[in-house]
């Protein structure tokens, strides 16, 4: 839950702290005090999207931040620990802070256990920490995608088959729209595809035709600068030959001649000493190795002499057909060959067009027979979840002081989209015999905000957050109504942690603590001013004070107070 909550220069709010603590918690003020600060304030922590509007005039940011306590294991203190957060552990749970500050320009910034994180963290862990509700929340309700989300996450509690369902249902659902854009795209582009497989068949017939091999422009290349330069790779050839072997050229002294010598000479004296002896056989091993590599020089200018006059044009013409293969399909002829190989696949697929056709006609039509079964299930699921969902939202609706009212979830058969086949309409009957209408046609303002809070409760029971936070959802309700609303949020708050923003005595009433904000003018010379308010936890006396004022406008009004008194003593009697 939340235990301290702390604003900056926030709205008219300039500095204050709040103190939470378990069960019902009631924010009141005058009009224009600044109590929606306390729940802008809330949203900003759970990731809402900032405005810059809301900085405090002259201020050049404003900060909200909340120290939570939560049980060790929940969701939320792990994802704090995944974006790295410092969290004060203790046994059986740990405290984590969050904050979150906004400039006067705009720009956002949030930390949660002290690091800085993006906002969406925020967002992430909130939805498992906090639940808000206010008047926008009673337009939501009035949105039929907003009432099958209420629904499912009720059905998933209710029903405990119905998760897996409607998983396999979306999965099939998202395999059966692929196949079937596939297939629509293969009717539709039939011509675009026929003329890629012409143009991929000319280019597979001209690459084939030469049929390249893989490093051959390289390998060409190298053949062409030795066929250019034939006479001076023969001249270096046979003058390193005869360096190394001048016999037969002439009488000059030659390589291998001078290291025969050499050897000889060791030889003589090998029996006299080893090391000289080794040396002797190095001497002898150059020798072979010179003759070895005269050989070869000889054999090289033969091999150059075998290569007619016409190979070097025969290569450059070879070079320059694979020139055109590589301007026109690749950097290199490697590259060449595997774009040929790609091509050759994607034109085996458009070619079998036809079978790859009937395949996908076959698989729509399978999917669509399975979609059918699965959305049949998904309705049973769902119907069978209304019906309990129904009767025990009308039966908090009866302790709302709406006795003869009744929700009514209705299922009809609709296009089927990711989420079923079923279009959700929440209908209330407000009287007996009447006939039930949409939530957003027959429904006044008070009667929504029962049926929201009364819709909170029971998803309480099933999908649990820590903290409930209520923006005035109590308004255009009155006398009994309003009772019973109170009465109806301090029984919640025997399970979980409420927070609600009212006007209404009758629902201050039953607060376990009462908040009160309060605003005042500061002037500043030349008929100027700043206003400010301050939020501040009442005692008993203040609470009577406050009562007073809500009941009648005048806190020091004796009678005032006295029924103040009353509306208290009955709020404590009837919890």
């Amino acid at each position: 839950m939340i235990e301290e909550i702390r604003i900056r220069d926030l709205g008219v709010i300039s500095e204050s702290t709040l103190t939470l603590g378990p069960g019902l918690s009631v924010v009141s003020g005058e009009t224009g005090a600044g109590k929606t600060m306390v729940v802008t304030a809330v949203g900003l922590l759970l990731g809402n999207r900032a405005d810059a509007g809301a900085v405090r005039n002259g201020a050049k940011s404003a900060s909200a931040e909340a120290t939570l306590t939560l049980p060790a294991g929940h969701a939320a203190l792990l994802r704090a620990l995944e974006a790295g957060a410092d969290i004060d552990e203790f046994d059986g749970g740990a405290e984590l802070v969050l904050a979150r500050s906004v400039s006067a320009d705009g720009r956002s910034r949030a930390h949660v256990g002290g690091r800085s994180a993006p906002i969406g963290v925020l967002a992430e862990m909130g939805e498992t920490l906090v639940a808000v509700h206010g008047q926008s929340d009673q337009m939501r309700l009035k949105n039929p995608a907003a009432q099958r989300a209420a629904l499912d996450k009720f059905a998933a509690e209710a029903q405990k088959s119905f998760p897996a369902a409607l998983t396999k249902y979306r999965t099939v659902f998202e395999r059966w729209k692929a196949a079937q854009a596939e297939l629509e795209l293969l009717r539709t582009s039939s011509r675009e595809r026929l003329r890629e497989a012409e143009s991929l068949t000319v280019a597979l017939a001209e690459i084939d035709g030469l049929a390249p091999l893989p490093g051959e422009d390289e390998a060409l290349k190298s053949a062409a600068i030795k066929l250019g330069n034939v006479e001076e790779l023969r001249n270096a050839s046979l003058g390193a030959h005869e360096s190394l072997i001048a016999e037969d050229y002439g009488d000059g002294p030659d390589a291998v001649g001078l290291v025969d010598a050499a050897k000889r000479m060791l030889e003589l004296v090998a029996d006299s000493d080893n090391e000289l002896a080794d040396l002797g056989k190095r001497v002898s091993e150059v020798g072979y190795l010179l003759a070895d590599i005269a050989r070869e020089l000889v054999g090289y200018a033969t091999s150059l002499d075998s290569e007619g006059p016409g190979r070097l044009a025969e290569v450059e013409d070879r070079r320059g057909e694979l020139a055109v293969l590589v301007r026109k399909y690749a950097p290199t002829i490697d590259e060449v060959i595997l774009w040929a190989d790609a091509a050759r696949q994607r034109l085996t697929e458009l070619t079998d067009d036809s079978g790859r056709i009937e395949k996908l006609e076959t698989e729509v039509a399978a999917s669509q027979d399975e979609l059918g079964t699965l959305a049949t299930e998904v309705t049973s699921l769902r119907t069978a979840a209304g019906e309990k969902l129904s009767k025990q939202v009308s039966a908090e609706l009866k302790a709302l002081a709406m006795p003869d009212a009744k929700l009514v979830i209705e299922l009809s058969v609709a296009e089927r989209s990711i989420h079923g086949a079923d279009e959700i309409s929440f209908l209330l009957q407000p009287h007996a015999g009447s006939l039930p209408r949409p939530l957003g046609k027959g429904a006044s303002g008070g009667e929504l905000s029962r049926v929201m809070l009364a819709l909170e409760v029971v998803l309480a029971a099933v999908d649990p957050v820590p903290t409930f936070v209520f923006d005035e959802v109590d308004s255009g309700v009155g006398g009994k109504a309003a009772v019973e609303i109170g009465r109806r949020l301090a029984m919640l708050a025997k399970h979980v942690q409420v927070l609600v923003v009212t006007h209404l005595p009758q629902v201050a009433a039953f607060a376990d603590q009462h908040i009160v904000v309060t605003k005042s003018s500061v002037s500043k010379g030349s008929g100027g001013g700043i206003t400010t308010s301050d939020v501040r936890v009442l005692s008993d006396e203040e609470r009577v004070r406050e009562l007073a004022r809500m009941l009648a406008g005048q806190e020091d009004s004796a009678t005032a107070q006295a029924h103040a008194k009353e509306l208290l003593a009955d709020a404590r009697a009837s919890v």
